[in-house]
């Protein structure tokens, strides 16, 4: 079996996970270091670009919950993915990290965002 290649991490960066694309490559999503105030969802997905990074898309975060809940906050944390059926135009999905549920919110609420790092090797 061959065993998939960790990309080299920065100091304080977590590796997350690593998802297999449609050709067969492997995404690799790392953790950056440290998180964000809480703020809209547009002024984290900024925040998130001002370092080099992304949010989290929606999968991203349930793993996050699943193995490094203690690097976050007991509160929601914005993903990148907005709410894409039209009767929730102006929302966007986050995660709790308190319940481990992700809601669908209004993108004007403020909640705290973790900025991550994609790369395929």
């Amino acid at each position: 079996m061959q065993q998939l290649q960790i990309p080299p991490l920065a100091e304080g960066e977590i590796y997350l996970s690593g998802f297999v694309d449609s050709n067969g490559d492997v995404i690799h999503t790392i953790l950056l270091p440290g998180d964000n105030d809480s703020a809209s969802w547009q002024a984290q997905q900024d925040w998130a670009k001002s370092i080099g990074g992304d949010l989290p898309t929606r999968a991203e975060l349930v793993i996050a919950y699943e193995r490094h809940r203690d690097q976050f906050k007991k509160t929601a944390y914005w993903s990148n993915t907005p709410d894409d059926d039209p009767d929730y135009s102006g929302r966007a999905w986050s995660q709790s990290f308190y319940y481990g549920h992700q809601y669908s919110d209004s993108q004007d609420f403020e909640f705290r965002a973790r900025a991550v790092r994609r790369l395929s090797i």
